[in-house]
This record gives structure tokens, sequence and C-alpha cells, in this order.
């Protein structure tokens, strides 16, 4: 098998301001690095993304290009026009991209990855002006595109009804989980309060959450609600309802925060909720179920079949079906242990190194036929 030339198109990554992307990009990366030392990787970044995304490893290398995407139109033309003049000239032979979008016109085949099509099943929570770049260049990304990685069958089936892609393009490649959560399942020590890690984005329905733990907390005053995570569109609504709900002294949304902060809240969370109305993966359940957090989360697809019966689900657009769930969170002592229990295990089939696996697969398959 000859040695590959596999590019990564990074020029999306600004650090602590894409969300559950630039984690993924992050382990991704690290799995690739302990499974492969056989093919290079050439990581095509910009101005804000730093030098640490690379992980150690002579077969990785950093092209950083003199890009500031933090302003999105310079990002979308430099991707579509000087970004394969690049590849072109690092001779790559597979060009992986993970945040959704590629270029147009590419010399080498290309694999792209698709967290989610929420743009087509709710675009009513996109701004009006974002949504014509999600449209034609994440359907572009989909057809252009030898092999599209989706991170769960509801993904996969997204991809097959809106773009009508055929069913033979699309590799279902679950999500990891970090080992550090499985550690802190060892070392809990409990406080009062409930964890949510979210971006305060519409679809979230943290407005609903917050209604909820506002008449929670009227019998529960002991207990605290945080919502960690970027401050996204909704950010501004929900900081007027946690003032008009009187719960400014209750409530905190701490906003996007190092990762061994994070560690430190599953460590300390009495539990952990989740109330998602959509989900492309829901990575925060998974990394709460690992972290041995009683865990509950909307009963939905892909969330229902991966938290399975270790977290406790709930209708997310039921308020008293929310409201029983903190009640049980707090009060029930049994069910708090069971899921304590049951979440590492659930949680532990599913891996980085695993993930790196199969898109290692479809790279190389990508780079060697035609589909």
């Amino acid at each position: 098998m000859r040695r590959l030339r596999i590019g990564v198109n990074a020029l999306y990554l600004l650090p602590g301001q894409v969300g559950g992307t630039e984690i993924y990009l992050r382990n991704l990366l690290g799995a690739l690095a302990e499974i492969d030392s056989e093919n290079d990787y050439f990581l095509f970044t910009n101005r804000e993304t730093g030098t640490n995304l690379s992980p150690p490893g002579a077969n990785f290398q950093i092209l950083e290009q003199p890009l500031r995407a933090a302003f999105r139109p310079a990002r979308i033309f430099w991707e579509q026009t000087v970004l394969p003049v690049q590849v072109a000239a690092a001779r790559i032979d597979v060009l992986l991209n993970p945040g959704f979008t590629g270029p147009l016109i590419c010399g080498c085949p290309q694999v792209t990855v698709f967290h989610d099509l929420q743009h087509k099943r709710h675009p009513e929570h996109f701004r009006w002006f974002d949504l014509p770049f999600w449209r034609f260049f994440l359907y572009w990304a989909a057809h252009l595109s030898r092999i599209v990685l989706a991170d769960s069958a509801v993904t996969s089936r997204d991809l097959t009804a809106f773009y009508r892609l055929s069913a033979q393009k699309i590799r279902v490649v679950p999500l990891g989980v970090e080992p550090k959560f499985f550690a802190i399942a060892a070392v809990r020590r409990p406080e009062p309060f409930l964890l949510t890690v979210s971006t305060l984005h519409p679809h979230k329905n943290l407005d609903r959450l917050l209604r909820a733990f506002g008449v929670f907390h009227r019998t529960h005053p002991e207990f605290r609600l945080v919502v960690t995570g970027l401050r996204g569109f909704h950010t501004a609504q929900l900081e007027c309802l946690r003032k008009d709900l009187g719960l400014a002294g209750s409530v905190d949304f701490p906003g996007w925060i190092p990762r061994e902060d994070l560690y430190d809240l599953f460590a300390r969370a009495w539990a952990f909720v989740y109330p998602s109305t959509f989900e492309g993966f829901g990575l925060p359940v998974l990394e709460s179920l690992a972290a041995g957090v009683p865990t509950a989360c909307s009963g939905i697809e892909p969330l229902a079949s991966m938290a399975s019966s270790a977290a406790l689900q709930f209708d997310p657009a039921n308020d008293d079906e929310l409201l029983r769930t903190l009640e049980q969170l707090a009060s029930d002592g049994e069910l708090r242990e069971r899921l304590a229990r049951d979440g590492p295990a659930r949680a532990a089939q599913f891996s980085w190194r695993a993930t790196g696996e199969s898109t290692l697969a479809a790279l190389r398959e990508a780079a060697t036929s035609s589909i």
C-alpha cells in the first residue's frame, strides 16, 4: 500500500469559537497520529488556529495560510481559490474537510465530514444572511466529495433525503470520547448543581430548561444550573429570561471554557441535563456518560440510541416531563447510582480510535478508487 499525502482543511478552525467541531478535529487528529505512521498529514490552518493543532509526530506538518478566518468571506474566498493551489503544490493525494465545506475545484479526491444538516431541517434557526452560504457550499461539498462521512445514522439519512446522495457514497462514523472522562468517574465529588454543556442556540431548547429549572428551584433552592458553551445566537434572549425568572444568582452562563475547567465541572456536577431538540450526534451526552455523571437527555435520535438506558430520557417539548426529570435527578439516589454505573459502560462502546480508523479507511478508499 503506497504512502499517502493526506491534506486536512482546517481553515475553519477558530479556537474556542466553533464549538464541537473543534473538539472533533483535535481528537480525530490525535487518533490518526496514534494509529497511522505510514502516511503523511498536512494541516492547512489559518493564522488564528495556533501551532498546537498538530499532534506530535514526524508525519504531521502544519501549512499555515496567511489568512484571518474570523472574517468568514475571506476564509471562503481562500478555501475556494488559494487552497486548491496549495493542495496541488503539496502534492496531496486526498483532502479531508472536517468542517462541512471544501473547495469546489480541487485536483485530488475529497472526503467531507457532515456533522448534521440542521440548515435543511431547521432553517428557522439560522440568520437569513448565513443560509445562502450553508445551502450552496454544503450542497456542492456533498456532491463533489468522493466520500461523505456522517456522525450518525440520522445525518446519513438526511444526506440521502435532502441531497439525494447514494448510500454507497456515505459512511457513518460515530464520534468518540476522551479517556480523561472515564478517569473523572473515579474521582467525582458531586455538588448541588445541574450541568448542561451546550452552545446557546435556539435548537438547544435552553429557554424551556430555564423555565423548568425556575419551577424546580422553588422547592430546591440549594441547586444551581450551569450552562457552559459558546455564546450563540440565543444568548441575549436567555440572559433576559434568566433575569425575568429571578434566576440571576442561580443560573450561570460561563461561555466556552478551557477543557481542564470543563473536566472539573463534570467531576462536581450533581447531574447532567441535555434538552436539545435537534442533534447530529450529541458529544456532551457521551462525555457525561463516560464521566459517570447521572445523565438525562432528550429522547430524540441520535441521542436516544447513543445513550440507550444509561441516561434518563424525556420529551424535550413537554415542560412537565422535563420538570419531573429534574426532580428525579435531584431526589432519587437509587436512580442516580444506576445511571452513574451504567454511563461509563455505555460510553466505552465509543472511542476516538475507532473514529480515526474508520476515517483513515475512507481516506484510503477515496485516494485509490472512484465511486
